[in-house]
């Protein structure tokens, strides 16, 4: 288990305030014994709910290009057809997994391949479970077309309190699956678009793991 690059602002600002917070209270409080070790607790508590929230995990993915691998730790919060009106303008299935922040928010390729397309779009900050959220909020878009010529796209969408996407993908960029196409900060959203028909290999309410969980198998 190792920190994520984009958590060591985070951890180092987090560090700053809780001693900042701990100065003042001694500065102030000294003679408040219960009151100091309060603070302690709670300083405490949030230096670990900081620290988890950027670890990364090592993920050992099984490489096939039949399947389609999880892109991020969560519950599946939705499969349904769907209209998708930005890159197929088609029906599609749309597989969604909600992020809680206390989930591991690495993104992984669902699938090896070819990134055909990949466009950022500024937006709102939804409820991640709001379907208007998948079209409304800030989010990315990233289609992949791997080796049996079937292109998959996956949409990164932030939350109420996700404020900042990261993504390490362009256009003509090669990718594996598994390995990791971006992080998105503090709970959000992945929707997933697959050809209709295809075999879903989860429920709602599924809990599943970014790069280990199969979503689907291509026929």
């Amino acid at each position: 288990m190792t920190i994520h690059k984009e958590g060591y602002t985070s951890i180092a600002l987090t560090v700053l305030v809780i001693f900042v917070i701990n100065a003042v209270a001694h500065y102030f409080w000294s003679d408040h014994n219960w009151l100091i070790w309060l603070i302690y607790v709670v300083s405490f508590a949030l230096f670990i709910i900081v620290l988890q929230f950027f670890r990364h995990p090592r993920r050992i993915t099984s490489l096939n290009e039949r399947q389609v691998i999880c892109p991020a730790d969560g519950k599946v919060v939705v499969i349904e057809e769907t209209e998708e009106g930005e890159y197929f303008r088609d029906k599609r299935l749309q597989v969604s997994i909600f992020m809680s922040p206390i989930n591991v928010h690495v993104n992984r390729n669902p699938v090896s391949g070819v990134v055909q397309y990949f466009k950022y779009h500024p937006g709102k900050y939804l409820v991640a479970w709001d379907p208007k959220s998948s079209t409304d909020n800030e989010r990315t878009t990233v289609v992949v077309e791997n080796k049996l010529g079937i292109p998959v796209l996956f949409r990164q969408i932030a939350g109420a309190l996700a404020r900042r996407i990261v993504w390490y993908v362009k256009e003509g960029d090669q990718v594996v699956q598994g390995e990791q196409f971006g992080f998105i900060k503090f709970g959000s959203r992945i929707d997933v678009f697959l050809p209709v028909g295809t075999p879903v290999n989860v429920n709602l309410g599924d809990v599943v793991k970014g790069g280990i969980t199969v979503l689907a198998t291509f026929e």
